[in-house]
């Protein structure tokens, strides 16, 4: 019983944040799924922005994996520098594509298991792929999702792997994507880090506001 109306209540948030948000959708620019997989990378501790300014010189000199694989690494660090942490990016964005081309044919791979054994992948990166390229239920736990999460009352868990595994035992899979969207969305807009506009915000009514100034 519990269980079901802690569902319903997650629910009329969805709901909220759907009439809120209805075009919610992956901020990040990409024609296929290696692409995506690139930019997702990328965007550990960048703004999707930068990605997108990134990649468009990223893609158009290196077009698949194969390319890419055999890359000096001071050439791309050049090119993905203002992303931060250029060094190490470059060198899992390498190692990922050789990896592709190596264990499958240059095709990146369609399970989360297979995904985060790629250099530079996590389940974050791994859920953002198959949910937004392959349509493949995933929900990628960020920093936002995290803390919204946390405020909202629908997890206590720090851990993103235990945030997600407890969000998709509540969720019916094919919702599992747009929730993610819908609460980075929200996450950015509205429910803020430091500064929450709670005043402004239409899920206030439903939110129960847990440990706000401390659920960064």
């Amino acid at each position: 019983m519990a269980q079901k109306k802690q569902l319903a209540e997650m629910q009329e948030v969805i709901r909220i944040l759907e009439q809120l948000y209805p075009e919610a959708h992956c901020a990040l620019n990409f024609e296929n799924p290696w692409q995506l997989l690139v930019a997702t990378i990328l965007s550990a501790q960048c703004t999707d922005r930068q990605v997108n300014i990134v990649t468009r010189e990223l893609f158009a000199r290196f077009t698949d994996a194969q390319s890419l694989a055999t890359a000096r690494p001071e050439t791309i660090e050049d090119i993905i520098r203002s992303t931060g942490f250029f060094r190490n990016k470059a060198k899992n964005l390498i190692g990922c594509a050789a990896a592709v081309v190596d264990r499958h044919g240059g095709q990146v791979p369609q399970t989360i298991e297979d995904l985060v054994a790629l250099p530079g992948v996590g389940r974050k990166t791994a859920n953002v792929v198959l949910g937004n390229a392959f349509d493949i239920p995933g929900l990628p736990v960020d920093t936002h999702v995290k803390r919204l999460v946390r405020r909202l009352g629908w997890s206590q868990e720090r851990d993103p792997v235990r945030i997600e595994r407890e969000l998709c035992q509540l969720l019916p899979p094919p919702s599992w994507t747009q929730t993610s969207h819908l609460l980075i969305h929200h996450g950015r807009s509205l429910c803020k880090a430091q500064r929450p506009l709670c005043s402004r915000c239409p899920v206030q009514p439903v939110c129960p506001r847990i440990d706000v100034k401390n659920s960064l």
